[in-house]
């Protein structure tokens, strides 16, 4: 027989074996020391064999100790490890007190607190990981989207409540069929990963958005199928864009027609006045200029909106800034309007909603400004030439803005008659013509400060 052949009948000693002939070797030096001075002294045969046997067992003894000192804490750990493999999570090491204070402990002490630690961990994070798929389960069945999962082959391995009305069948007879039988082989794999079709199912018709996505299970590659019904979302969508359309067109025809109506009484109340100023002519017709002036802007805003149901491109042309700011404030009669001197501007832009953002901004000043009996004001600035920008700011002394993060939220509002439409909307003009509009509370206050800036363009 060859030398492999006697390496393979010949097995190395075990780990326990080995330990305890060390421990045997260890003894050995000393327990021959001693036997040999107890042979070779002046000792009766009696004592001799007594001590011989006595030094036999404390030497045995002595080496069963260590060794099981060394073989039962590592018996302990792999059952403890063991266990941990398996999933068993609940034995523990028994550990000497104070628990608290690993320092007190040897070295098999700490290793098994930690093995302890790390039991306690893979509990929790299973316990974790049931609860998590407990609440994902619980998900999938109330979520109205129908939710497919497929293996490599095709064959279906998951699916949701939703899925199941879809395809008008119980879970237990989809699963493990294939995506062709289920008529869902199109949508599975030539399909992209994101799809809008109109699709009849056994379940039902309509329109239905198709989401296509892969994940990895085990090292295997699977297909994830998300299909969920636009028809109602769509209508509701419908529903709320009209709605959203009338308040806008509301809020505008609210907020122009308001100073028309008051300048209207004004003039009725300047004819009927007895007697008549010597300039009440040339107040008519400064009025009556006003209210026609307005209303023309506002008549062809409101057509472009209604035709494209949406703000109009900004149709561009010279537009006088300091003339336009003028009649803005004018239009604002509640409360006058201080307007600061400025440079003679002139910029690119749509004269009809630059003058509905400053109306807009004006209006929400005064009605900030007599909560606290305070003043308006508005200015403007050039900074820089062409490629620079122009600042129009508007102050108001009233009681500040109290929530900024929702200025600009459309519908949003804290006025008992506001539609919340204003602000976004003059946001949505100014960047529009490229510009940006803010609002903070003035530093140092009270107030509020309103900054237009839109660009200096080439005439």
């Amino acid at each position: 027989m060859d030398s492999d052949g006697w390496r393979r009948r010949i097995r190395p000693p075990s780990f326990e074996t080995r330990i305890l002939l060390l421990a045997l070797a260890v003894g050995l030096p000393g327990t021959v020391a001693a036997l040999l001075l107890l042979w070779l002294g002046p000792y009766s045969p009696r004592i001799q064999w007594t001590l011989t046997g006595v030094l036999a067992l404390a030497w045995w003894w002595l080496a069963e100790n260590l060794w099981r000192s060394v073989v039962r804490p590592l018996q302990t750990m792999s059952n403890l490890l063991h266990a941990v493999r398996e999933g068993d999570f609940s034995l523990r090491a028994r550990l000497p007190r104070p628990l608290e204070e690993s320092d007190a402990l040897d070295a098999f002490g700490q290793v098994m607190l930690e093995i302890n630690a790390i039991g306690e961990t893979l509990r929790e994070q299973r316990l974790g990981a049931l609860e998590a798929t407990a609440l994902l389960n619980r998900v999938m069945e109330e979520v109205d989207v129908a939710v497919f999962a497929f293996d490599d082959a095709a064959r279906l391995q998951l699916v949701n409540r939703a899925g199941e009305l879809l395809l008008a069948e119980p879970a237990d007879r989809l699963l493990g069929r294939e995506a062709t039988d289920l008529g869902l082989a199109d949508v599975l794999e030539n399909a992209p990963e994101r799809l809008i079709v109109s699709k009849t199912f056994p379940g039902g018709f309509g329109r239905w958005e198709i989401r296509r996505s892969a994940f990895r299970e085990r090292g295997l590659p699977h297909a994830l199928l998300v299909i969920s019904d636009l028809t109602e979302t769509l209508r509701e969508e419908e529903r709320q864009a009209w709605k959203r359309l009338l308040r806008v067109l509301g809020h505008e025809l609210n907020n122009s027609l308001a100073p028309i109506r008051s300048m209207a009484s004004t003039l009725a109340g300047l004819l009927t006045r007895r007697p008549r100023p010597d300039d009440w002519e040339e107040d008519m017709q400064s009025g009556l200029e006003i209210v026609g002036n307005r209303a023309e802007a506002l008549s062809r805003f409101m057509a472009a909106y209604a035709r494209l149901a949406r703000l109009p491109p900004p149709n561009l042309a010279p537009v006088n800034l300091p003339a336009l700011i003028r009649r803005a404030a004018a239009l604002e009669i509640r409360l006058p309007v201080y307007v600061e001197r400025g440079p003679a501007v002139t910029l690119q832009g749509d004269a009809d909603q630059l003058e509905q953002l400053l109306i807009n901004l004006l209006r929400n000043a005064v009605d900030a400004a007599l909560e606290t009996r305070g003043g308006v004001g508005i200015g403007w600035k050039v900074n820089g030439g062409p490629g620079g920008w122009i600042e129009v700011r508007i102050e108001d002394e009233g009681p500040g803005i109290a929530n900024p993060d929702n200025l600009f939220v459309p519908f949003y509002t804290t006025k008992p008659e506001g539609t919340g439409i204003g602000l976004a909307l003059s946001r949505q003009i100014a960047e529009a013509h490229g510009g940006t509009l803010t609002l903070e509370n003035r530093q140092p206050g009270p107030g509020c400060e309103a900054l237009l800036r839109l660009p200096v363009s080439e005439m």
